[in-house]
């Protein structure tokens, strides 16, 4: 348990809680939008049950990804997919609306998990990353993060429309931790180790990339009035 009493330990740690926060806001909606059509007793069961079965598919899915990311290049894949994925936070891009409701207890069930266990590709490589293949830490933030996720998603989801710093710092996180994996590729470990200016520079550039090139992207989009407006035009 000596590993308890190292500062990176901890820093790891709440990286694993916020990453698994701020990316987990949006599967609260697919909960509620998958049970909406049941009945008010059967939407506490397809919750739970839904929720379970997401949980254990998340852990599995994680620990498969700790395993991959020990294989060379990979690291630099996944840290180009994380910076997507921190881009795409800021942007807005969500697919819940999507999601159909279900009458049956099954069905929606089974919505929740399949929708959940696509949706939480980002959750699995970010903690992955951040766990940077250790196991107890990797346990230990998806125990804390997981409660706070199926009892905190509306506060989450209130929090994170109130303060949308919450995000952004969210989103910057993923950039930092995308630069990490990549300085820690095992195909460069042997030139990355002589950079040590680098092992700073490199996450701080990617959490500076992810903010900037997502709040652009974000400028570029048509805003609710124009939008309205333009049809207004046609």
């Amino acid at each position: 348990m000596s590993f308890l009493s190292s500062p990176d330990f901890w820093v790891a740690l709440a990286q694993i809680i916020l990453i698994n926060i701020v990316l987990s806001g949006d599967n609260a909606v697919v909960i509620a939008l998958a049970s909406r059509s049941l009945p008010p007793h059967q939407q506490k069961q397809a919750i739970l049950f839904g929720s379970i079965g997401a949980i254990v598919l998340r852990i599995v899915l994680t620990f498969f990804a700790v395993y991959l990311l020990t294989l060379p290049y990979l690291k630099l894949v996944g840290a180009a997919l994380l910076l997507w994925i921190g881009i795409g936070l800021l942007k807005g891009d969500d697919g819940e609306e999507h999601l159909e409701g279900h009458s049956s207890l099954a069905a929606a069930v089974k919505t929740i998990i399949v929708a959940d266990l696509v949706m939480s590709l980002d959750n699995v490589i970010g903690v992955a990353a951040a766990a940077k293949g250790n196991v107890p830490l990797l346990v230990f933030g998806l125990v804390i993060s997981i409660p706070l996720i199926i009892f905190g998603s509306t506060l989450i989801l209130k929090l994170m429309g109130r303060f949308p710093v919450i995000i952004t710092l969210g989103a910057g996180l993923l950039g930092w931790v995308a630069g990490e994996m990549a300085m820690s590729d095992p195909a460069i470990a042997g030139w990355a180790a002589q950079q040590h200016a680098l092992h700073n520079v490199v996450p701080a550039a990617g959490a500076v990339l992810v903010v900037a090139v997502g709040k652009w992207l974000l400028s570029r989009q048509p805003q609710p009035d124009d939008a309205a407006g333009q049809a207004e035009a046609a």
